[in-house]
């Protein structure tokens, strides 16, 4: 799990320890172990410096300067034809909240998903507005194929004045730093709100400080839930595109629980799993009158994602 970096672990060449926790362009927020936070700029032309980076900085009147990044357990990103977008690092788990309303796609659902099994980043699903009773249903039966591969999965009703699935939802995030994902309309601002006091207040200082007070959903900011726990948010924009063209379209189906658990029974040791003879996913996939252990929509995205990552073409 993520830790503070504690004072002790000052180098000898005079660098300052700290953690990244706010980013914008190539301004970033950096925390000291005492908690006193600075802006800072990252040494040279490119920011390598992300939410979440323990970093060795260097103080420079009232900034400082981001001298080194440390190692990094994982780093959470996505990546499509034009650009890389990096989300957080040295995260334990990553929160993917969605709504009964909106609709949620759940092609965006399974490429988070497959982003955060391709860093070894532990994933948790919350489905939010459990009040409104038919469309929850709906969405519920949606997620039955996350259900059955062992995903968590957990209904939420979430109202600014506070609710006890918040707390239940907090016995899931103790202890760990978490990075909260989501679409427009799901419950994100409202979440963090009720588990992060004050937030609101935060977060419009660190944007006036890092953006001039530009709109804060383009800023990736670090939330203390309980910093004697170690139990973090973080929150990030970014939700509407995610491309995962760093992921090999021979990755993909071990990095889908489903597909992973019938593709070694293939006759072909390189089957696609799209219409090879032989193959054990595509006899495992559901259809009329024909139950399976893969859903059809979760076939179809593989298939989808396949195709998409076989054709990817670079700048």
């Amino acid at each position: 799990m993520a830790r503070r970096t504690p004072e002790s672990a000052a180098p000898a060449d005079g660098l300052l320890p700290g953690l990244v926790v706010a980013s914008h362009g190539r301004h970033c927020m950096v925390e000291s172990p005492t908690g006193e936070r600075r802006i800072c700029h990252p040494r040279g032309k490119k920011s390598q410096a992300v939410v979440g980076d323990q970093v060795l900085w260097q103080p420079s009147q009232d900034e400082g300067t981001i001298e080194r990044v440390q190692p990094r357990r994982n780093l959470f990103y996505r990546r499509d034809e034009i650009r890389t977008k990096s989300f957080a690092a040295n995260l334990d788990q990553v929160l993917i909240l969605v709504a009964a309303e909106p609709e949620f796609s759940e092609h965006q659902l399974a490429r988070a998903l497959i982003s955060a099994r391709a860093e070894g980043i532990t994933p948790l699903i919350a489905l939010n507005k459990s009040d409104l009773v038919a469309p929850f249903e709906r969405a519920w039966a949606r997620l039955a194929p996350y259900r059955r591969m062992h995903h968590g999965v957990l209904p939420l009703s979430l109202t600014e004045s506070g609710d006890t699935d918040a707390q239940v939802l907090g016995q899931h995030l103790a202890g760990r730093t978490t990075l909260v994902l989501g679409p427009s309309g799901a419950g994100k601002s409202t979440l963090i709100n009720l588990l992060v006091p004050g937030a609101d207040v935060l977060t419009g200082e660190i944007s006036q400080a890092l953006n001039s007070g530009r709109h804060t959903t383009t800023t990736t900011t670090w939330y203390w839930v309980d910093r004697e726990a170690d139990t973090a948010l973080i929150d990030s924009p970014g939700f509407q595109e995610f491309g995962l063209h760093h992921i090999e379209p021979t990755q993909l189906a071990g990095l889908m629980p489903d597909i992973a658990e019938h593709a070694g029974e293939c006759r072909f040791y390189n089957c696609t799993h799209l219409h090879e003879p032989g193959c054990q996913v595509l006899a495992s996939v559901e259809s009329p009158g024909h139950p399976g252990p893969i859903a059809a929509s979760r076939h179809r995205i593989y298939a989808e994602l396949f195709e998409e990552l076989s054709t990817r073409r670079f700048p």
